[in-house]
């Protein structure tokens, strides 16, 4: 048997990773480095993306879709990772692209964070998939199906407690299919049962969702079939050029969230001038009706005598 775990001091507070210090069996001090898990988009793409790990990607695949077997006989990614890319573009998109046996698309992308137009970009992005298969002159019963499967760590859907839907497009009237060349699947993380519901797609969730080595740890020892990818993501937390992309990616995240927390204060300091200058307007305005003498209205508003003398 091949032991595929070492004791560790992995520990991460959810979302934010925690350096620890310990001493090895030398006595030296050693830091340990962030757990990065398979719920960062570019460890997610690392794990799922390589052509060498296809076999975690059929299994992941085959307990999300209701797809015979066939179509897993011989898949394609068609966007397989590379390192080199990454540094070379850390913004690049992510999302896991699959072409099936038969020809069929799916693709795979995860969103930790919700953002409020998720819902109709998912829409957005799968008619794009289906737009780019054609080419002028081309017939449209050539277009093949494409799904989208969106993992999401926030909550996306609000009106339900599944952690996993379906959606097709079909009359809520007659309950008939318009058609099945369309398909969407929502994985939300953040819906997990506490207890595991013992399914194959539960336990991929929880693999996915996992925080700490620890977790990896217990999930593998509660289900078997779970020991492969535990061995492989804590070996691709061994990876210095994998831990320099999730730095990367995670630097950039933070200050796209800086900026954009900048901006949102910003927003609402100009909104309470601007409010203020209303105010004090109105204000004035009032007076000079009442024939108020200019320098006491300055002197209450604040407003300058030529901006009084304007209204």
């Amino acid at each position: 048997m091949i032991e595929i775990y070492s004791d560790s001091m992995y520990d991460c507070i959810k979302g934010v990773g925690v350096l620890k210090t310990g001493k090895s069996s030398t006595g030296a001090v050693d830091i340990v480095k962030e757990f990065m898990s398979a719920k960062s988009d570019i460890i997610f793409k690392l794990l799922f993306g390589d052509e060498l790990n296809k076999d975690l990607l059929i299994t992941f695949l085959m307990a999300v879709l209701e797809l015979p077997l066939s179509e897993f006989a011989h898949i394609e990614i068609t966007d397989p990772h590379s390192k080199r890319k990454y540094k070379k573009d850390k913004l690049a998109i992510l999302d896991i692209k699959v072409k099936t046996a038969t020809g069929k698309i799916i693709n795979i992308e995860i969103q930790v964070q919700v953002a409020l137009a998720t819902r109709t970009r998912i829409v957005f992005y799968n008619a794009r998939l289906m737009a780019e298969q054609l080419v002028k002159g081309d017939d449209y019963d050539n277009v093949k199906k494409v799904i989208s499967i969106i993992i999401a760590g926030d909550t996306l859907l609000p009106e339900h407690t599944h952690y996993h839907d379906k959606f097709v497009l079909y009359s809520p009237e007659t309950k008939t299919q318009l058609t099945d060349i369309i398909e969407f699947h929502t994985l939300e993380l953040s819906k997990l049962p506490k207890e595991s519901d013992g399914t194959d797609l539960c336990n991929w969730l929880e693999f996915i969702n996992a925080d700490s080595e620890e977790d990896l740890k217990m999930l593998a020892k509660k289900s078997p079939k779970m020991k492969a990818p535990v061995k492989k993501l804590l070996k691709l937390n061994q990876d210095e050029h994998a831990r320099a992309l999730y730095e990367a990616r995670e630097k950039q995240r933070r200050d796209h969230t800086t900026m954009v927390n900048h901006a949102r204060r910003e927003g609402i300091k100009e909104g309470i001038l601007e409010g203020e200058q209303k105010k004090a307007i109105n204000t004035a305005k009032y007076l000079l009706g009442i024939n108020t003498p200019v320098e006491h209205i300055i002197g209450a508003t604040g407003l300058t005598k030529k901006e009084i003398e304007s209204l």
